[in-house]
């Protein structure tokens, strides 16, 4: 059977986690980041699982801080991160090169600010082709109605809008997969 091509795959996705920085994430509404930071944990344990390459990007790190030490102390040992100054990753030169190395085309992202550095990511990962999954439940901004208008945006621009629990179970595919207990039980 064939699947439907917006459907992800495992074997070819690459999770982003776009500046979850220690000062940005302590602007945000504390309810909104708190469940950003636990949907993401949540995707960093799959991926572990189901050897999805991940990428963090840090914004400014000597103003904003580092990445905030649940996510990074739960990324993969292998996982590279990006300093930048620009607002869209893909501006960072050695982002879109790991990104063309990785061999993914669906680019699944999480992170903050919404409306500003996710936004952007997402639009010129568009323009570069690639298949643009932005996790609604795994980013925020620090007003929810920025986040919002950046979800309408980027979808009215080609990118899927998904939540981490459809991220998990595209990935599984079958509830016959072997890690299915284990992912499963990340939601309890």
């Amino acid at each position: 059977m064939t699947n439907h091509a917006n459907l992800l795959d495992a074997g070819n996705s690459l999770l982003g986690i776009i500046d979850m920085q220690s000062r940005l994430y302590a602007a945000m509404p504390e309810l909104d980041a708190a469940g950003m930071a636990l949907h993401t944990n949540r995707l960093l344990a799959a991926v572990k699982l189901l050897s999805v390459p991940v990428i963090l990007t840090e914004q400014y790190p000597e103003g904003l801080g580092a990445t905030i030490p649940e996510i990074a102390g739960n990324a993969p040992a292998d996982c590279r991160v990006f300093r930048k100054t620009a607002f869209s990753c893909a501006a960072v030169d050695e982002f879109r090169q790991a990104l063309a190395d990785s061999g993914r085309r669906q680019i699944v992202l999480a992170g903050q600010e919404a409306h500003i550095c996710v936004l952007q990511t997402t639009l010129d990962l568009l323009h570069l082709g690639y298949q643009v999954y932005v996790v609604e439940d795994a980013v925020c901004s620090r007003r929810p109605e920025h986040k919002a208008w950046a979800l309408r945006r980027m979808q009215q621009q080609g990118a899927t809008i998904i939540c981490h629990e459809s991220v998990l179970f595209e990935w599984l595919k079958d509830s016959k997969h072997a890690d299915f207990k284990v992912i499963s039980s990340l939601l309890r």
